[in-house]
């Protein structure tokens, strides 16, 4: 609280110069009317990880919708991913998405450049070409098979000075499989995944971090050996980061259905797996919450768990997720929660805050609808969930990007 705005800007580690911004900006006429103490203020979000379908698959998301829906959920900054068509694997090609960012974004949107060309794992892409437009590197949707190209990859992000933002995930062992390789997924008949297709990518490549000394990455955590992976490279100096997501923190294996709008990569795994999430979230080894938004067509995941498309949306329900979940029980503090979603990935990727910021309700009740999303995607684990806090308004660079 400061004397010169009554809501309660939640300001973190962020000084003064926050707090008297937005004071500044709350006051005037378009947002006085949210200038009360029942009302919560957080730095803009920052979420490393989404897909906004654009160029190649608009029916799923669009630059427009996917920023939009980013907004709504307090939102100002994300990173892009680049499985898209064309890929990203080239100045020229990177060239295409920057120019639909620049007009129809409404907020930061930092694309990554792909790792290999067309993410297919086989020629290192131009990475030098795109190190000026691109945030980092990642072959987002699949893993780099290779160790020899990963390593070059890693050589070559590191002279440029940019991360390596890994998907990880061994092919060979996923063996068709689509949810957890878990107790639901024996009692209902279903192909799992086992844990060892994400941990042992990261074990390989954090031997390579050690040998090259890039900064790394490590996208949508969900097991429990990845955790004390990472946690073990930290204590031994290694330059590593990880994320995890919002429905790895709060879902498991034994709340699945039926029906495509659970089936994500990485899928929903164990509730032990889960746990030491939430360990390492507590304890500093997990840095940040990404929502890895990734939409989809209805029909696309109209075909059930084992034929549906990978992925679920998430940017517009994280924080009442997180928020009613996780601080409200006194599981995480709110200090915690904005280091996780701003301060963290901020500092990691270079993204700088301003002033930007959004304004909360966080005692209004609701159920999650997706009717009400703006993205595109309606696909979401969390539908019918009670949840607290509601998005009121979204600042980014001085402008009302959002407002309910």
């Amino acid at each position: 609280m400061t004397a010169k705005t009554k809501a309660n800007v939640i300001s973190a580690s962020l000084g003064t110069a926050f707090v008297d911004g937005v004071s500044a900006s709350i006051s005037t006429p378009e947002l006085s009317a949210f200038d009360s103490d029942r009302y919560v203020v957080f730095p803009g979000f920052c979420d490393v990880h989404v897909h906004f379908r654009e160029p190649g698959f608009s029916y799923k998301e669009t630059m427009a919708t996917g920023s939009y829906a980013s907004a709504r959920g307090g939102y100002t900054a994300v990173c892009t991913m680049p499985n898209l068509n064309p890929v990203p694997d080239s100045a020229e090609h990177l060239a295409i998405q920057k120019k639909l960012i620049e007009d129809n974004a409404c907020i930061h949107v930092y694309p990554l450049g792909a790792i290999t060309v067309g993410e297919k794992g086989e020629v290192l892409a131009d990475l030098e070409g795109m190190a000026p437009d691109a945030i980092g590197f990642s072959d987002d949707g699949r893993g780099v098979q290779s160790d020899d190209m990963m390593r070059a990859a890693m050589q070559k992000a590191k002279a440029l000075n940019k991360p390596i933002v890994a998907h990880c995930e061994v092919n060979e062992l996923l063996r068709g499989g689509y949810i957890h390789d878990g107790e639901y997924a024996k009692s209902h008949g279903h192909r799992g995944i086992c844990s060892e297709s994400e941990w042992g990518q990261i074990a390989r490549d954090l031997e390579l971090v050690k040998e090259i000394g890039v900064k790394y990455h490590v996208c949508h955590i969900s097991t429990k050996e990845s955790v004390d992976i990472i946690r073990k490279a930290k204590a031994a100096g290694v330059d590593v980061t990880c994320e995890t997501g919002p429905h790895y923190l709060t879902m498991d294996d034994s709340m699945l259905q039926e029906e495509g709008r659970f089936k994500m990569n990485p899928p929903l795994r164990s509730k032990e797996d889960r746990d030491a999430l939430i360990a390492g979230i507590l304890d500093g080894t997990i840095d940040m919450i990404a929502t890895d938004h990734a939409p989809h067509s209805a029909e696309e995941k109209s075909r059930g768990l084992e034929k549906s498309a990978f992925g679920v949306v998430g940017i517009e329900t994280a924080l009442p997720i997180l928020y009613t979940y996780l601080v409200k029980p006194g599981i995480l503090t709110m200090e915690r929660l904005v280091e996780l979603l701003v301060i963290n990935p901020r500092k990691r990727f270079g993204i700088e805050l301003g002033c930007d910021y959004s304004i909360w309700d966080l005692e209004e009740e609701y159920t999650v609808d997706p009717a009400e999303f703006v993205s595109l995607g309606k696909a979401t684990p969390f539908e019918g969930w009670k949840v607290n806090g509601r998005c009121l308004a979204t600042v980014c660079d001085g402008k009302i990007v959002y407002k309910k």
